[in-house]
């Protein structure tokens, strides 16, 4: 396909713009070295004094540094923040990432002297009343919140045909780069992750908002080591009866980590679904692996509906009983099983980061409790499942595990019936 604009455009401007920057953003993209492109400026020079009317296109291609794709992507990229450009106050400096409903740029607040972080709503959806009421909604949303756990949010505004949310630029990374990178978070590592996200849902339940969207991707690590929640695009005032009536049987979330009143589109969502949505984060975090998996969403969200949960240790054995039970008692499918308030839940997680056993989660089974396996066709002695629907194996012995012990006591019983039965014949 070719790079060149299409006559009717009229656009001579912006080609020329592209071709002038070509150079330097197939070097800032990683594609190409310095020595690469002096070569290729090298061999258009050499050319031109042939009468070739080459481009740095065709060279960087003819020399295999960049594919026609990858001229695509950039051209495409240059374009989107070419349109941008014109945010008053600002100078975009990169793009940071884009997702379906929004760009997110890197720029520099000019009065400030500051980085800060853009999200730009896209044109296609800037001429739709519901996306652009979404998308102010969440400034203001997060313009409630004042947490340092929290990303700050600065401005909400238009400029032309865009809108664009302000916001402060976290440098560093977030969990789910963390879990693709590291495969899985230490025990450690994951109750700070957990502690200081639940402070900052706690702030934020406070002011009447549930988030409903807490996943990895929307909890961001400071190179500091710092965690922001991020991400309020889905945030919803508990007083806004009139939304949750409109969006009343319909399921707003993420389906790895989406709380089972989430999925069926209950009226009254409230605290308990971001603590769902925390523990299933964190879950994700110590094992690797999202609590419920399939081939759909539709699945996952059956999974978290139907499926018992598998235990986390039997994941990870190296975590604490105290700690998956946290996660456990967050991940209760009725509200019932469910921790309450992120103020409980901090409670606990305090505890077991001090060492000491959790105040409000307590064991699936109790593990001191020996039973006999009658029969090799039903479940084993030692598994079980708790009152949170969690799949998990003892890990005590029981008395079908110790077969000499088993005919001692066999012993013992029928010799006190002989002593019985001959104190009554003697009588």
């Amino acid at each position: 396909m070719s790079m060149q604009p299409e006559p009717s455009r009229n656009s001579n401007t912006e080609s020329t713009g592209f071709d002038t920057m070509l150079g330097k953003l197939v070097i800032d993209h990683g594609f190409i070295t310095n020595e690469e492109l002096q070569h290729c400026n090298n061999e258009l020079a050499a050319a031109r004094k042939e009468g070739d009317p080459g481009t740095l296109r065709d060279s960087l291609i003819s020399n295999d540094f960049v594919t026609q794709r990858q001229l695509e992507r950039i051209r495409k990229e240059f374009d989107a923040t070419k349109s941008t450009q014109s945010i008053p106050g600002y100078k975009l400096i990169k793009k940071l990432g884009a997702g379906a409903m929004a760009t997110v740029m890197l720029a520099e607040q000019k009065s400030l002297n500051r980085q800060v972080a853009i999200k730009i709503l896209p044109k296609r959806y800037s001429e739709d009343p519901n996306y652009v009421e979404r998308f102010y909604k969440e400034g203001k949303a997060a313009a409630q919140l004042n947490h340092p756990n929290i990303v700050h949010a600065y401005e909400v505004g238009q400029a032309g045909e865009h809108h664009f949310f302000v916001m402060e630029y976290v440098e560093g990374s977030d969990v789910r780069e963390e879990i693709k990178e590291k495969k899985r978070l230490t025990e450690d590592t994951a109750i700070e992750v957990m502690l200081q996200s639940a402070k900052a849902l706690e702030h934020a339940h406070s002011k009447g908002l549930i988030h409903r969207d807490i996943k990895p991707a929307n909890i961001m690590l400071t190179r500091s080591g710092s965690v922001k929640v991020a991400d309020l695009g889905l945030a919803r005032s508990v007083d806004d009866t009139d939304l949750a009536k409109k969006e009343e049987g319909r399921a707003y979330g993420t389906a790895n980590y989406m709380s089972p009143e989430q999925i069926r589109g209950k009226v009254d969502i409230g605290p308990p679904a971001d603590i769902y949505g925390l523990g299933a984060t964190c879950y994700n975090m110590v094992t690797g692996k999202t609590p419920f998996s399939g081939k759909t969403p539709s699945d996952v969200m059956r999974g978290h509906l139907k499926t018992p949960l598998r235990a986390p240790d039997e994941l990870n054995p190296t975590l604490s009983s105290g700690f998956c039970q946290i996660i456990e008692m967050c991940m209760g499918k009725e509200l019932s099983e469910r921790y309450e308030s992120m103020t409980d839940l901090i409670e606990d997680l305090e505890l077991v980061k001090q060492g000491d056993s959790p105040h409000f989660a307590k064991p699936a089974v109790d593990l001191s409790t020996l039973t006999l396996q009658s029969d090799p066709g039903m479940p084993s002695a030692g598994s079980s499942s708790g009152t949170n629907g969690v799949v998990r194996r003892d890990q005590g012995n029981s008395l079908a595990d110790n077969p000499l012990l088993l005919i001692s006591l066999a012993g013992n019983a029928i010799l006190i019936l002989i002593l019985i039965l001959v104190v009554v014949t003697s009588s």
